[in-house]
């Protein structure tokens, strides 16, 4: 396991929490950027396989750690707490990479300040899907992103319990090791046996609004400043043989500017958490860093 620390970084609202792995000097900086109800450890295992590149993960403000910051959450909310994380560690420029909403935060923040940015990498993540104009926003959360969301009004006698709710979703199959658990303890807050999720309920249903319905959001990724690439995965959020974005869409719907590469036999949550994705979106961010 990499060498690691866990840093605070001031931000409006209260006290971001994050992960930071060290790099070698001058081997350059990865600022990773988790999904609506994830946290930052949620890159654990992409860290692992950049040994020797810096690597800096937020637990953004309402999950994880972080889920004491106060304050509106949105995706320009989030980009400024991506710019405070790297004043704070002292990178002046850094390759950004988002997975699912973190996708959307990093199409922004690299719209909005691409001198800070070199180069970002999608995973499953940044191509706006609208969603209908009259369906509430919890519905629309739980068809998309189900467990992810139920998990918010539950409550968990251990750390077991947690990990066993988990192991039953179909897009966790195969999935465990000391990776996924921390990944999944870094989630819960309280004692047990009344442990339960530390996302935030209001911080998700602000997100999904401004990500969801938010034109200027939609719009970020057709009007980059960077370099862009995009990693979409295979399977679904439940394992489903289609993914987030089917192939039609990725035609239909990514801007020519953008890169867009198929990563087959993952889902969206093992192109990060397991070995195989893992190691693909490693390799895409290497390259993104020896590029500078």
């Amino acid at each position: 396991m990499r060498d690691f620390t866990d840093v605070g970084v001031e931000v409006r609202g209260g006290t971001l929490a994050v992960r930071h792995w060290p790099g070698a000097p001058g081997a350059g900086t990865v600022l990773a950027v988790h999904g609506i109800a994830s946290n930052g450890l949620s890159w654990a295992a992409v860290a692992e396989a950049l040994d020797g590149v810096e690597v800096i993960a937020p637990d953004l403000r309402g999950r994880g750690r972080s889920g004491d910051v106060t304050g509106e959450s949105s995706m320009a909310a989030h980009a400024d707490d991506l710019l405070a994380v790297l004043d704070h560690v002292g990178v002046e420029q850094a390759v950004l990479t988002g997975h699912s909403m973190g996708g959307f935060v990093g199409c922004v923040a690299a719209q909005r300040d691409p001198h800070r940015y070199r180069h970002l990498v999608l995973v499953d993540g940044g191509l706006g899907f609208p969603v209908p104009a009259d369906m509430d926003i919890d519905q629309v959360l739980h068809a998309v992103i189900g467990p992810a969301m139920a998990k918010l009004d539950m409550e968990f006698a251990d750390r077991a319990a947690y990990h066993a709710f988990w192991a039953a979703h179909p897009a966790f199959a195969g999935l465990g090791g000391e990776v996924v658990r921390a990944y999944l303890d870094r989630d819960l807050v309280g004692a047990e046996p009344h442990l339960r999720s530390a996302c935030r309920a209001a911080a998700i249903r602000e997100d999904a609004e401004d990500e969801l319905r938010n034109p200027a959001v939609f719009a970020a990724i057709h009007h980059l400043r960077v370099p862009a690439e995009m990693l979409w995965a295979e399977r679904g959020l439940r394992d489903e043989p289609t993914g987030l974005y089917p192939p039609e869409v990725i035609e239909a719907a990514a801007p020519t500017t953008v890169a867009t590469h198929f990563v087959p036999g993952v889902n969206h949550y093992s192109i990060l958490l397991g070995a195989a994705g893992a190691a693909t979106v490693a390799g895409h961010l290497r390259a993104a860093v020896a590029c500078g």
